[in-house]
């Protein structure tokens, strides 16, 4: 039955409203970064600058901390998002498919993260890592989010999905374990793994507190501490600041573009069972 043109519209224009109320704060920290120092706030409220100027973006493109801290801080979400990856889908795969004693309490162990604030455990894991010695290192950034309940869950969802008779083909032509997982699992889990990547890379990318309390080299400095510290370091150069977030921005909205279909395929697939 064809929906009626006045539900199509309403539905068109409120799409529109989200696409803009999502977009337009986007593109006026993007134009705030060609306004001088006094127009980002000033009164009464201009959206475009009466002089365009590229002076902050070159400015803050020929500062070698920014630009350090946007290679350090992309390196680090790419070896993050690969072992998140690694570790959360062999955990999902035991949890789907093997039967060992205890699954269902290691299980419940496993899953029980996924509903404790983050920062509830703030405290204590700062303690962990600083009595392992790893502050101020990349490993401290990388090695305790690796392991996500979420992660886990949302992988195993996939795999208790997958056709058994695949599995059993396989292990009638004598493939082990691991084989299976690698031959079989695997070359089927690009949707989910893009849902789970795309969200381990934005969580690395994003993260402010744990940054702030476990790094304190420069040369390690990750791009949203950068950010956090400019104000204090720069004063009100807004259109600076503006400037320097929109292009810390970036990657994550290209990332999203890019990987939307598939990010979209992974959450209609990989749904409760």
């Amino acid at each position: 039955m064809r929906t009626p043109l006045p539900a199509r519209l309403v539905s068109y224009g409120f799409v529109v409203f989200i696409a803009i109320s999502c977009l337009l704060p986007i593109a006026w920290m993007a134009i705030a970064g060609f306004k001088g120092r006094n127009e980002v706030l000033r009164t009464p409220f201009q959206f475009f600058p009466d002089v365009w100027r590229t002076e902050n973006y070159a400015q803050i493109l020929g500062d070698p901390a920014f630009v350090r801290a946007m290679v350090v801080t992309f390196a680090g979400a790419l070896i993050f998002t690969t072992l998140s990856l690694a570790v959360n889908s062999m955990a999902a795969y035991a949890f789907a498919r093997l039967e060992f004693r205890g699954k269902r309490f290691f299980w419940v162990f496993c899953i029980i993260p996924m509903f404790i604030p983050g920062m509830a455990i703030l405290l204590t894991s700062f303690m962990v890592v600083t009595g392992l010695g790893m502050l101020n290192t990349l490993a401290v950034l990388i090695i305790p989010g690796v392991a996500s309940s979420f992660q886990m869950f949302f992988i195993r969802q996939f795999y208790l999905s997958t056709p058994v008779a695949l599995e059993e083909a396989a292990m009638m032509d004598g493939a082990s374990r691991w084989r299976i997982f690698t031959s079989v699992f695997l070359p089927q889990s690009l949707a989910p793994f893009v849902v789970v990547g795309v969200a381990s890379f934005l969580g690395y990318w994003n993260a402010y507190v744990w940054p702030i309390l476990t790094i304190q080299s420069p040369e390690l400095t990750q791009i949203m501490q950068y950010l956090g510290n400019f104000r204090s370091e720069r004063g009100n150069e807004w259109g600076l600041l503006m400037a320097g977030s929109i292009l810390a921005a970036l990657p994550t909205i290209l990332l999203v573009l890019v990987f939307q279909r598939w990010i979209v395929n992974g959450v209609r697939i990989s749904g409760l069972k």
